[in-house]
């Protein structure tokens, strides 16, 4: 039996699965029913590991073992392991997010912010900066700033961008405006955006750019700013630089104050 690498790997990633398992697995499913012995053989798995293996995949619920001898096992069908699997990582994901809530009334997350703390006060202003790789990351550490927001909260996004930001930060941004967080977005109103910008009216200020620029600004201390234009850069390779100077992000603020005042709202744009 001959399986191309590149789907065996295909394999391990969508079912968490080692090479050995992949490989027994695979020549099972090709067999139907089969022998310790005789997949070790077709999958080229040392005969040692190959009990091991199958009694990993048994438990996983992959293969179910045939009583006899020699003892036979049978391959579960594909879109029942599929639906195994799902179920086996709910419960372990469940389990996890639960012990994750629980620490957060204990000594161990107080502990935590202590060292923290501490650490904070070692660390050179200079040093407080860094990059963020890839889209999840970026939008990751804008949720953490804006919730850390006190006052103001400035963005300059694109078309796309504005759409992204009302999906995946609306929620922090209600919670911060509560607060009395003033947000002002500029971004470029469209057709295609225009419904999205008018859902988040009651949270956040938005005025239409033709400016092109991507940033975000924390109450003139903290700033993160995009390096790639978005519409020609996938999610995974887009870049930002986050930087926590109040010289920077208040030079920064105060010149989007300025163009901020030649925008028109979006309630006095002409739909386009």
């Amino acid at each position: 039996m001959i399986v191309k690498e590149e789907f065996l790997s295909k394999l391990r990633t969508y079912f968490s699965l080692n090479l050995y398992e992949v490989k027994i697995w695979t020549a099972l499913l090709s067999r139907g029913v089969a022998t310790a012995g005789e997949l070790s053989d077709i999958a080229n798995v040392p005969r040692s590991r190959s009990y091991d293996v199958l009694e990993s995949l048994e438990k996983k619920g992959f293969v179910v073992m045939k009583f006899g001898k020699p003892i036979k096992y049978l391959a579960v069908q594909p879109s029942e392991v599929v639906e195994r699997v799902k179920k086996h990582m709910k419960s372990e994901a469940d389990i996890k997010i639960k012990r994750l809530d629980e620490i957060r009334n204990t000594e161990v997350i107080d502990e935590l912010k202590t060292l923290h703390s501490q650490g904070i006060e070692l660390v050179e202003p200079s040093d407080l900066s860094g990059s963020l790789k890839g889209r999840h990351n970026l939008y990751n550490h804008l949720d953490l700033m804006i919730k850390t927001a006190e006052k103001t909260v400035v963005i300059m996004t694109t078309e796309q961008g504005l759409m992204r930001k009302i999906e995946g930060l609306k929620g922090t941004m209600a919670k911060v405006k509560k607060r009395g967080v003033k947000i002002r977005i500029a971004a470029p109103l469209t057709k295609e955006n225009r419904a999205a910008a008018k859902d988040i009216q009651e949270v956040a200020e938005v005025r239409n750019t033709d400016t092109k620029g991507r940033f975000c600004i924390i109450d003139g201390k903290e700033v993160v700013f995009m390096v790639l234009d978005d519409s020609n850069v996938h999610p995974t390779y887009d870049v930002g630089i986050w930087v926590n100077t109040p010289f920077f992000a208040s030079a920064l603020e105060n010149l989007f104050d300025s163009l901020w005042k030649t925008l028109k709202p979006t309630a006095e744009i002409k739909k386009v």
